[in-house]
Order: structure tokens, then C-alpha cells, then sequence
């Protein structure tokens, strides 16, 4: 999927900064941008957060030039809305681009049922701190490029097309209720998966289709059963098995960083120091 925004933007003054494909061909692009004009009309949505300024940046309506913009304020742009904005002054912005199947994907996961439209309704310049959390806390906390984030990304990313679904669209169902863990066997299962596939970027689809459960659905019960997020349980198992290669095998630092999962043998030394206190190659020693 080639995102038409990202291909409009790289044709006038914004910058990017960075971009990375995530969960079913989502993908994110940080941007900053400063004294632009641009009209865009594209082929998928887009979730725009603003991260630092915004202030000067105004979009065109049918009353004239209306501005709002300001730190952790979103707008959502539908596929096939034209939007003209003047871009006054500095600003930074991070966008989440995904298609009309990514959204009725999340419908026939987490709801069981395939309407047939979910129409999005258009926003300008909203504070919802759910949107903005998810995205300074799951999205922007942790380096785009490294396959360990990848569960974190793709996990975050369903959460905010399911609360898109609920709040800004045509579709008013509510969310299913989940009690209960997982059966014992189908958690055998799954963990077994994780231990054997550490070394991979692993998606939060990924390990749902091993209990053959919406992403939704295995989110909540593999807490349930847990007490920790898919995400936090990866990256401790991935810590785990680190620190056991580091006590009991020869490998090189870096052999171990990347055959469990760190795509970094500086971002997997800032991981371990935050789980265990000291640095690997003081473990080590």
C-alpha cells in the first residue's frame, strides 16, 4: 500500500523525519513542517497528532481560514476528503495512515460483525486524551526502527482504530465484555511460540492467531492469565533469556542482543539497565 499523503507531503516543505510499517500495512511518519501550502486528498485515512507547535497552522474551510492546532490535538482526515492547509510556522506532527479493511478488520475482530461501511467523521483540532496518551506513551516512546517495539506499535495502533470505531464513526456498538484468562493449554501454547520465535519481530496478530482469538480478545485474556500486556511479557522474556546467555554461553554481546529480538547492542544495553540495574557487559565480567 503506497500512502498518497506521505508521497504529497515529500513534495512541499515537510520534513520526514521517520516512518515505519506496522500491524497488517498501518504505518507511521513523523513529520515537521513549517511555512507550507498543501492540499491533499488521498486514498486512506490519516490520524494526525500534533507534538510540538501547531499553533499557527490553519486549514481551509467553507468559512474561511480556521486554525487550533496546538500540542496533543488530533485531527482525522477520511479517505477522500480534500484538506488545504497553510502552515505558518513551525510544527512537528506524527501521522498513522490505514484503509477502510484495516478498520472492518477491527470490526469482525473485536465485535464479530462485517458492516459494510464504517464511515469516519471528519475532526479538526480535538483534545482526546486517549489519543494523544496512546501516542506520546506507545508510539513515540521507543525507537521506530527496532523489531522489539514492533508488539508495542501494532498493539497501540488497534487501539486506536478501535476507539476511532467507537467515538468519531457511524458505527455505535459496545465493546464486548472479556472475563477469564486463557485455557491452560492454548497459554502452553502461546508462550511456548514466544520462546521459540524471540529472535523475530512478533506482532500482537501474530500471537492471537496462535490462540486463534480476535487481537482484541487475546490482549485481554493474556493479562487475564498473565497479569502482564503481550508487550511487556515479550520484552521480559526476550530480558530473561538475554541475561541466562549472558551467565551461560560464549556468545558475543551483540549474537545475544540480536538472537533475542534487539535489532541494537546500545538500544538492548538501555533495555536491560532499566530491567535489571547494570549494563550486560557488566554482567559479564
Amino acid at each position: 500500500m503506497k500512502y498518497k499523503t506521505l508521497e504529497i507531503l515529500q513534495r512541499h516543505n515537510a520534513q520526514l523525519i521517520d516512518t515505519v510499517h506496522i500491524g497488517s500495512g498501518m504505518q507511521m511518519a513523523a513529520w515537521s513542517n513549517q511555512k507550507d501550502n498543501v492540499s491533499v486528498c488521498s486514498n486512506h485515512h490519516t490520524l494526525s497528532l500534533y507534538i510540538r507547535g501547531g499553533y499557527e497552522s490553519y486549514r481551509k474551510t467553507s468559512t474561511g481560514w480556521r486554525n487550533g492546532g496546538a500540542p496533543d490535538r488530533f485531527c482525522l482526515m477520511p479517505q477522500g476528503l480534500e484538506s488545504t492547509w497553510d502552515v505558518r510556522d513551525h510544527l512537528s506532527f506524527v501521522h498513522l495512515y490505514y484503509t477502510d479493511q484495516h478498520l472492518k478488520n477491527i470490526a469482525v475482530k473485536i465485535w464479530d460483525k462485517e458492516p459494510s461501511q464504517i464511515q469516519l467523521n471528519e475532526k479538526d483540532f480535538i483534545q482526546d486524551p486517549l489519543v494523544s496518551a496512546t501516542y506520546r506513551h506507545f508510539l513515540l516512546n521507543g525507537q521506530w526502527q527496532d523489531q522489539e517495539n514492533q508488539l508495542q506499535f501494532s498493539s497501540a495502533a488497534n487501539l486506536l482504530l478501535n476507539h476511532l470505531i467507537q467515538n468519531y464513526s457511524s458505527v455505535q456498538w459496545r465493546l464486548p465484555y472479556v472475563s477469564g484468562g486463557l485455557a491452560p493449554h492454548i497459554l502452553r501454547t502461546v508462550l511456548e511460540w514466544i520462546e521459540q520465535h524471540l529472535h523475530l519481530s512478533i506482532s500482537i496478530a501474530d500471537l492471537a492467531h496462535q490462540a486463534n482469538l480476535s487481537e482484541y480478545h487475546f490482549a485481554h485474556m493474556f493479562k487475564q492469565s498473565t497479569g502482564q500486556s503481550p508487550h511487556q511479557y515479550v520484552l521480559h522474556t526476550r530480558l530473561k533469556k538475554a541475561h541466562e546467555l549472558i551467565l551461560n554461553s560464549h556468545l558475543e554481546l551483540i549474537e545475544i542482543a540480536l538472537s533475542c529480538g534487539f535489532s541494537s547492542a546500545s538500544h538492548f544495553s538501555t533495555r536491560f539497565k532499566q530491567h535489571f540495574g547494570y549494563i550486560p557487559s557488566q554482567l559479564r565480567k
